[in-house]
């Protein structure tokens, strides 16, 4: 489970934990999930079996609730709405869940729409000691751990993808950084955690310049000071390049296509930082870049060694039939017909 136990509580005592869980009190989690994570479990293994998917939606029910304690009005309530987010993820599995013809059942499962940990943790004062807690994790399971729980290409195959890995690995990286947290997070509760939050401020500015530099006419060389020279990119089409130049040269062609790009999220690690941008689209091309991309960055000595990009999927563009074709040419309005058989 989420956090380790430390021995059992009185039903009794149930709302005074509640309250100092709220209050940011770590071992009050301790205590909480100890009486009611085997009634989660339970409740998964009643909807998908006793498989490790229903372990997976546990796991992930107990991250959200621990970022969204402070959400509960009601401490009486804790245990229905600990099921509810059960539930949720349960059903959000099932919906998305697809014959898998080869390789691991559920690779493609996105995380719970509940579960959106980084408006929550932005909100909680235990922000920071769970952004603390996550530094602690090793390199691989601090990877998926961040793409899994606080960026939008969160399934299992998109984070095979940017990292590079099958998709079992994922899962058991994610398992793995589930159980380092286990253990740090108590472990490192009395310690100073404002580090953290100025590292996420100094990572979301330099991803802003990098990304703005050739609308603003910036120097490659000191907007990207921290990219090596002999960076490796990997891009999303399995192409690799090395270097600056193929990067901005890239920025370039968009920035002449009309393409600009606006960052939507940005989460720091050790050696890691994960960016978040969404295309924007001229009116005239609406289908020239994907809705948007995660950068995965990776650094050796303070130097980002390699980037690795994902490209959000892409909407489905709409069918043109000749009726459809008929019908629009015949309406009123310059630019209509254009518009829909642009590429």
């Amino acid at each position: 489970m989420l956090l380790p136990t430390s021995g059992p509580v009185s039903a009794g005592d149930a709302e005074q934990v509640v309250r100092a869980a709220q209050q940011g009190d770590p071992r009050s989690f301790t205590l909480l999930f100890e009486l009611h994570y085997a009634g989660m479990l339970a409740v998964a293994h009643q909807i998908l079996g006793a498989r490790p998917d229903a372990e997976d939606a546990c796991q992930d029910a107990a991250i959200t609730a621990f970022c969204r304690i402070g959400e509960l009005r009601d401490p009486s309530a804790l245990r229905p709405w600990l099921h509810a987010i059960v539930r949720n993820n349960c059903r959000k599995f099932l919906r998305s869940r697809r014959p898998v013809p080869v390789g691991v059942a559920g690779e493609n499962l996105v995380a719970s729409g509940l579960d959106d940990p980084v408006a929550r943790i932005e909100r909680s004062a235990m922000r920071d000691w769970i952004w603390h807690g996550l530094q602690q994790l090793s390199p691989a399971a601090q990877t998926v751990a961040l793409l899994r729980y606080f960026t939008e290409n969160n399934s299992y195959e998109q984070i095979a993808d940017l990292c590079g890995v099958p998709v079992g690995t994922v899962r058991s990286r994610l398992s793995e950084a589930r159980r380092q947290l286990a253990d740090v997070l108590p472990r490192i509760r009395d310690e100073r955690h404002d580090e953290t939050a100025a590292l996420q401020a100094e990572r979301r500015e330099e991803a802003t310049t990098v990304l703005s530099a050739v609308a603003d006419g910036a120097p490659m060389n000191k907007v990207a000071a921290r990219w090596a020279e002999d960076m490796t990119f990997c891009w999303p089409s399995g192409n690799r390049t090395t270097g600056r130049e193929p990067v901005f040269a890239a920025m370039r062609r968009d920035y002449d296509s009309g393409v600009a790009h606006r960052i939507t999220g940005v989460v720091a690690g050790a050696g890691i930082t994960i960016w978040e941008n969404a295309f924007i689209n001229p009116p005239e091309d609406p289908f020239h870049c994907p809705p948007g991309g995660t950068w995965l960055l990776r650094e050796k000595k303070g130097l980002v060694c390699e980037v690795r990009l994902l490209h959000t999927p892409r909407p489905t563009r709409p069918e043109i039939t000749p009726w459809r074709i008929e019908l629009l040419a015949a309406e009123p309005g310059p630019g209509r017909y254009d518009q829909v058989l642009h590429p």
